[in-house]
């Protein structure tokens, strides 16, 4: 079991005795700013029980990039495992009699998302990638060991599953996604890209999706797509199957180009990465995303930069509302769905870690208020949000309304009753037509080529 700290800057791992309920710790972890966060990966996966030999596995990140560590039941370390510059993700499976450890990682940093499929000997020796097409892999191992399935796809490649024998080789091809149908509607592979953040130094990768009748002759409205929350990654490096993905590409078909990139203070690029978050929530995400486009805008004068838009759903949506409040010369249209507003009104789970007590980093909470930024939007603005929000509370979508009329700017509201953090399958028609009319309204992209 775990035990952590209120502001993560503690783990410990404890061995547990069912019966009397005595405990030991076995592993202490600790970070000067919060060690993992939260949601990814989850808590389960620091840990690796072998209950055979009576050692584990610990995956950490006390040198800045996710590594795996050997561990006896006494909590001393036997050795380390995996290294270098790049994360290992999770462990799949481990073969305690074979003296194998499987995992996942991104050891590529020419494609630092690309998520690949590894193994190392249990005495530090033999470490190999196994798997070698671009994009991300997924596998499932048997229960025996010796077989694996791997999932894989990139984001012009459709999926396939392939049955390997562990070590690595390929047995069979068991199935392979048709997109014929797809094809026929005319479908091109989203383009990815690599851009400089706000501070000309780090590197950013995003996609952007573009009509399936693309025209570089044409000039198109240019939607953003983002999320920004430290705890995930929203850019797609697969193929691109997620509903955010759909909503993407369903959003280029009215006419626009639609960019989505990870700034800085995201995960899956190591703790320097992730750390640019940490007591500056709000300063560097809104700032990555204009840097983005004015250097994809340089290059590609399709992208109509006097009409853009921005839209998110949950972090996406504070997002969003910090992008017309933080840069309105940049985003003129924008659309905030179960947004949070002001962090003094989420979850202290949520935001403790990464910025502390609000009591002990004030000036650092009200830099992150959007309520304290409403005088400065100036396009138009659709909030879009449920009642029975259990995640981010209707309350930051009325104190961002308040903040709003106080400052003498109008917005527009859309109050869906019953719906909670995100549409659902009873919502989701009528919450996807409403962001798609705002944008066709405001945003107007040419219904024909010349336009």
């Amino acid at each position: 079991m775990f035990r952590i700290d209120r502001l993560f800057h503690r783990m410990d791992f404890l061995l547990a005795d069912p019966v009397t309920g005595k405990s030991r710790v076995l592993l202490t972890e600790t970070q000067r700013t919060f060690v993992k966060g939260i949601a990814y990966p989850g808590w389960g996966d620091l840990v690796t029980l072998l209950p055979k030999t009576k050692r584990f596995i610990a995956l950490s990140e006390r040198d800045g990039w996710d590594h795996l560590y050997l561990y006896d039941w006494q909590g001393q370390l036997i050795r380390r495992l995996t290294a270098g510059k790049w994360p290992a993700l999770n462990v799949a499976a481990v073969d305690e009699e074979g003296g194998w450890v499987y995992f996942t990682g991104h050891d590529d940093p020419r494609r630092p998302y690309d998520t690949h499929v590894y193994r190392v000997g249990l005495d530090g020796q033999g470490f190999k990638r196994l798997t070698e097409a671009t994009g991300r892999h997924f596998v499932q191992f048997a229960p025996s060991g010796k077989y694996y399935l791997d999932a894989h796809s990139a984001i012009d490649r459709p999926p396939a599953v392939e049955l390997h024998a562990a070590d690595g080789r390929l047995l069979q091809t068991v199935s392979k996604a048709d997109i014929s149908r797809l094809n026929a509607l005319g479908w091109k592979a989203p383009e990815p890209f690599r851009v400089k953040a706000a501070d000309d130094t780090t590197d950013l990768e995003g996609v952007i999706f573009k009509p399936f009748d693309f025209d570089s002759g044409r000039k198109y409205p240019v939607l953003v797509h983002l999320y920004g929350g430290p705890q995930l990654v929203m850019t797609p490096h697969g193929f691109p199957a997620t509903p955010d993905d759909a909503r993407s590409i369903a959003l280029a078909q009215l006419g626009f180009v639609v960019v989505t990139v990870d700034p800085r203070g995201t995960t899956e690029r190591g703790k320097a990465f992730q750390d640019w978050v940490y007591k500056n929530w709000g300063r560097y995400v809104i700032p990555d995303h204009v840097a983005t486009l004015k250097q994809l805008g340089a290059t590609r004068p399709f992208m109509d930069l006097t009409r853009v838009g921005v839209f998110g759903i949950s972090w996406g949506g504070y997002h969003a509302l910090r992008a017309m409040v933080q840069a309105p010369e940049a985003f003129h249209v924008g659309v905030a769905a179960a947004p949070v507003a002001d962090l003094d009104d989420h979850m202290a789970r949520a935001i403790e870690p990464y910025m502390g007590l609000p009591a002990e980093n004030r000036e650092a909470y009200d830099y992150a208020s959007n309520l304290l930024l409403a005088n400065r939007l100036g396009g138009r603005l659709l909030m879009i949000h449920g009642t029975s929000d259990v995640n981010a509370s209707f309350s930051a979508t009325m104190k961002m309304a308040n903040a709003l009329i106080e400052a003498g700017k109008p917005y527009d509201l859309l109050v869906i009753p019953e719906m909670n953090h995100g549409p659902g399958p009873t919502r989701s028609d009528y919450f996807e037509t409403a962001l798609k009319r705002y944008f066709v309204e405001h945003l107007r992209p040419d219904p024909e080529p010349g336009r």
